[in-house]
């Protein structure tokens, strides 16, 4: 149904959640693969297609007698896609399974859809479309596998379905595994050992002491080195030579 101030009547708990440009066509025709004994072509030069949580829905800048409004169930579109040709506007194309008695024979199982957007805006009405579109189908899967559903649903309430967006996605397994790994490889700081010297009362031998954090104070005893340190032996003449010129000097 039809309202002159609000364009068209919403069903029970409708929300429109997209609306397309003013200048977007409209083309509903028998495709090739579907050949019909009467072929059906309905077409718009320019209209408004509003998508909502349960239909979509077009309403023609200009009615005709062919064509006042237009609506289908969301889940009764199929193969949508874009076209985006070298030259013109794009072109959103699917195939309608029509309801009954909503104006199209009913001899004609499928119909093409092609809307023409003019002023822009199809992959944001075909984005929109695929999120409702699945929402819904996830929807009417759900029920069904409850059994809350018989046979192919015609006439489910699907209204209630909530169709806000969703948090995106985020990895929480990913970034658990390289928080851990950064904590495994942060390296430990460890304190070294103090250490220093104490003569033993017993034999008067040095004894080094070493003392760490990381345990208890351990005694080991104080090794002297068996050879003399570098440079000992030059030492040694060069204060012997010394002492005989200070001699020489002195008698």
């Amino acid at each position: 149904m039809l309202d002159e101030r609000k364009g068209f009547v919403p069903l029970p708990r409708e929300r429109i959640l997209f609306t397309s440009p003013p200048r977007t066509a409209l083309a509903l025709q028998t495709p090739n693969s579907y050949p019909g004994k009467t072929p059906v072509s309905i077409n718009s030069s320019g209209g408004v297609a509003y998508l909502t949580n349960q239909r979509l829905v077009y309403l023609p800048t200009a009615s005709t007698p062919q064509l006042q409004s237009f609506s289908a169930p969301i889940l009764n579109l199929q193969d949508t896609h874009v076209s985006a040709p070298f030259f013109g506007p794009n072109v959103w194309t699917g195939i309608l399974q029509p309801v009954t008695g909503g104006g199209i024979p009913p001899h004609h199982a499928f119909v093409e859809i092609k809307m023409t957007f003019k002023d822009g805006g199809a992959f944001d009405f075909h984005s929109s479309f695929e999120r409702i579109k699945e929402t819904l189908s996830q929807a009417l899967e759900s029920a069904r596998e409850s059994g809350r559903v018989p046979g192919q649903g015609p006439g489910v309430d699907l209204s209630g379905v909530h169709l806000d967006q969703l948090p995106a996605y985020e990895d929480i397994g990913s970034t658990a595994i390289a928080h851990l790994t950064t904590v495994i490889q942060q390296p430990v700081p460890i304190t070294p050992p103090r250490t220093h010297q104490s003569r033993s009362a017993n034999n008067g031998q040095f004894q080094t002491l070493e003392t760490s954090s990381a345990g208890p104070t351990t005694i080991q005893p104080f090794q002297p080195p068996n050879e003399p340190p570098p440079g000992y032996e030059e030492a040694q003449q060069g204060s012997v030579v010394d002492h005989l010129e200070e001699s020489i000097r002195r008698s």
